[in-house]
This record gives structure tokens, sequence and C-alpha cells, in this order.
């Protein structure tokens, strides 16, 4: 279940009275307890009430109030969102928390409503699946896409290529013979034990994965390493450096959408689109 960890206003948050080193570096240690927990999804902490308004519904009006305001009690200074196992689970948790203020202070508590606790509500169907596909719309946005490259036994030798030439970072780099369980027998080849099971690369601001697979799948089709870099010195480079005993399929030169745009297969299979970065982007 998730909670909020609501850290109600005291007199010296609403005087904009900041933490000192000590007690934020207790925050810190706590905050970093509750990551490693798994338990925290978000926390923040909340400016004076005299920085921000309220606005009063009533019918088709609306009155905006600036603050600050006066019930403190009422007010909030920050809060947590929690992924916990029970609201007992919660209370655990926040008896560790150090006093977030240098006056008396209150925490509370609060479940977050779920979707199945508007299942009952008559006629609400319809939007209870729009609600859904909203949240797994959101929820998409926070995913990753990675390019997978597969490399047929020359894994480790490609990376050290890209390091050498491109500039690459080998981020990791796990071996067959490192799988915590064994492989069924027949489904790595021969003397496969020391290739490349699974490996991450930085290449420019791109984190690509990389592996020899479990045997031949022929060349690589279907994809292509979209390369942009800042100037023609370093599209040369890469571009000659990845054409070494491979294919140049369109020479690297001027076009209408790039100051410099070529496209080569490297000697491993991959297919790259080598450019130029322009003032308004990668490619126009």
């Amino acid at each position: 279940m998730k909670v909020m960890v609501i850290v109600k206003a005291s007199p010296s948050s609403e005087a904009g009275v900041m933490p000192d080193a000590d007690l934020l570096a207790q925050m810190t240690a706590y905050n970093e307890e509750l990551v490693k927990a798994g338990i925290m999804l978000s926390g923040e902490g909340l400016k004076p009430s005299k920085e921000g308004f309220r606005v009063r519904f009533d019918g088709d009006s609306r009155t905006i109030t600036q603050g600050p305001f006066n019930e403190t009690s009422e007010l909030i200074a920050g809060y947590w969102i929690w992924e916990v196992n029970s609201v007992e689970h919660a209370m655990e948790w926040v008896a560790k928390c150090p006093n977030p203020m240098p006056d008396a202070s209150d925490i509370e508590v609060r479940p977050l409503f779920e979707m199945q606790d508007f299942a009952e509500i008559p006629g609400a169907d319809d939007a209870l699946e729009k609600e859904e596909g909203m949240r797994m719309h959101l929820g998409m946005r926070s995913a990753s896409l990675n390019a997978y490259l597969f490399f047929d036994g020359r894994c480790e030798e490609a990376m050290e290529y890209y390091q050498q030439h491109l500039g690459a970072n080998i981020n990791l780099m796990m071996r067959f013979s490192d799988s915590p369980e064994p492989f069924p027998e027949g489904a790595l080849p021969v003397d496969y034990e020391n290739k490349i099971m699974h490996a991450e690369f930085t290449l420019g601001t791109s984190v690509i994965f990389a592996s020899d697979g479990c045997g031949s799948d022929g060349p690589m089709r279907g994809t292509s390493q979209a390369l942009t870099v800042k100037n023609a010195e370093l599209a040369h480079h890469a571009f000659d450096a990845l054409a070494e005993g491979g294919d140049i399929k369109m020479p690297l030169e001027k076009t209408f959408w790039a100051e410099l745009y070529g496209q080569v297969t490297d000697k491993f299979g991959v297919q790259w689109m080598v450019m130029v970065e322009t003032e308004q982007g990668a490619i126009q």
C-alpha cells in the first residue's frame, strides 16, 4: 500500500528557518535508509505558506487568498510518499525519523486511495477504466528504451573497439560463467562460457545493452544506431573508425537536413548513422 507521510508545519518552518547542517545530515541519512529499504517513492519539502495561495471554491465562485495562513497546525511543511506493507509498517519507520524541525513537530500518516476503493461506486466503470489508462500512460513516461545489440561471439571485442575509438564507457560486463543458475544442456555453443551474457556501455548520452547471444542469428538487421556529434572533426573521426573493416552505405557528406550525414555498417554488423548536430537539433 502507498501512504503519504506528512510533516506538519511549525512556527520555525513558517518563519522560513532553514535546518542547520547537523539536522540536514540526519534527514539525509534517514532518506538514504528509506531508499535502501525500497520504501521511499518520493519526498519534498515545502516553502512557507507566505509563498503560496489558496483558492476557495463555492459553486461557480473562485476566491484566491495569498499566504501566509495562520493555522500553523493545519499546514504542511513537507511530505514523503512511501510503499509499505501496512500502516503499522509506516509507523515503525516514522518512529525512526529524526525530529524534522528545530522546535516541536508532528508527522501524520495517511493511506492513499487505490483504484479498488472506488470499484463499488455505481456507474463508475468508465471513469475507472480511463483512470487506469492514464495511470499506465503516466507510468510509461518513466520507462527507458535502450538498443540491445547481439554480437555472435564478438561482444567484448566490439565494446573495446567502441571504447578506443568512440569514447564509450563500459558500465557492466557479465559472462555466461557468471550466471547464478546453470544453463540447460545444449543452450550455449561450445566454449561460450567466457562470452558476454549481458553488458551495458555508455556512448555519448545513451546507454546501450549488448550480448554475444546464444549462437549465430546471422547479421544484425532492422536497426541503426544514430550517433550525433557536435562538429565535423568528430564526425569524420567516428565515421572513419566505424568504416574500418566495415561497409559504407552512404558517404559522410552534407545533406539538406544535416551539416554532415553518413551511413556505415561496422565490421561487427552494426548499422550506424553518423551526423553533425545542428543548432536546432540532430536532424531537421
